[in-house]
């Protein structure tokens, strides 16, 4: 069901005490031995009568691995001809791994990578590549996210690599989210908000972000800041529950300083959610049939 965003403008911050969730990393880039193709039947089929169109497809083949499960799916979505943009992810990872698996099957792609993680990763796994300036369009981009709530508004940035992410859905027919169930919220906010600022004056947009509400902390990697694909740096913003996250992505784009917001909104056509008991639950997004 789709949820009107309260027109509401205060993001209320949250407990300087609450310890950052675990973010949507992508793992080690080696293969998996536990490779398996995935034998579902067609499950992107919604009802019309069904006012959240939704489905649940049971799968035993990889029970108990709910990102595996999701990549996978969402990669059996990609087809002849296609140009595939590749996410950035623990979840997104399975999918790099399965269109790998299906380009030595013969199927004929061009992958866009969203970092230099999926670049490395889909080398390996044989996918031919391009760079996002010899394409003007992506037919599907498959990625992950580190919390959707009903409206199909996702945080996402928990690996570091938000502002390719957001270019190339900006510039995808579709954008399919692939996430275990954990990741679906009522409302965003328990993950802190990823911001990519330019190195320069970051201290200064700090302050500037926590004047809306939050409680900013310079993202680091081994004692240091941690540096983006880009260059640029990451503030993680714990602003609690995010009332309205328009308004919000608004404010914060408005900062001199701010490169891009992890709120990616309206950028979601389609969701698939794996389980830890084998199933499938895949959402479309009404708005963006």
């Amino acid at each position: 069901m789709i949820h009107t965003l309260a027109n509401v403008n205060k993001f209320r911050p949250t407990d300087p005490g609450r310890t950052q969730q675990e973010s949507d990393v992508t793992p080690d880039c080696r293969c998996d031995p536990d490779r398996c193709l995935i034998n579902s039947p067609r499950i992107g089929i919604f009802p019309e009568n069904d006012p959240e169109r939704t489905v649940t497809v049971r799968n035993h083949k990889v029970a108990g691995n709910p990102k595996k499960l999701a990549g996978e799916r969402a990669a059996e979505l990609a087809g002849d001809g296609m140009t595939v943009g590749l996410g950035t992810g623990s979840t997104a990872f399975y999918a790099i791994q399965k269109l790998g698996e299906r380009v030595r099957e013969g199927l004929l792609i061009r992958g866009v990578p969203t970092s230099e993680q999926s670049r490395i990763q889909a080398e390996s796994e044989g996918i031919p590549l391009i760079d996002f300036a010899q394409t003007t369009r992506i037919d599907l981009t498959i990625d992950g996210a580190d919390e959707i709530d009903p409206a199909f508004i996702l945080i996402k940035g928990g690996g570091g690599a938000l502002f390719r992410e957001k270019l190339v859905a900006t510039a995808s027919l579709r954008e399919i989210i692939v996430a275990d169930e954990s990741k679906l919220k009522d409302r965003l906010g328990g993950f802190p908000l990823p911001v990519e600022v330019v190195p320069f004056g970051w201290q200064y947009v700090r302050l500037k972000l926590e004047a809306l509400g939050c409680r900013a902390r310079l993202r680091r990697r081994e004692n240091r800041p941690f540096v983006t694909d880009n260059g640029n740096h990451i503030l993680d913003c714990a602003f609690g529950v995010i009332e309205d996250p328009a308004e919000l992505e608004r404010r914060i784009a408005a900062i001199c300083g701010v490169v891009e917001s992890g709120l990616f909104i309206g950028l979601a056509h389609r969701i698939v959610i794996g389980k830890a008991d084998g199933t499938l639950e895949e959402r479309v997004n009404p708005r963006l049939r």
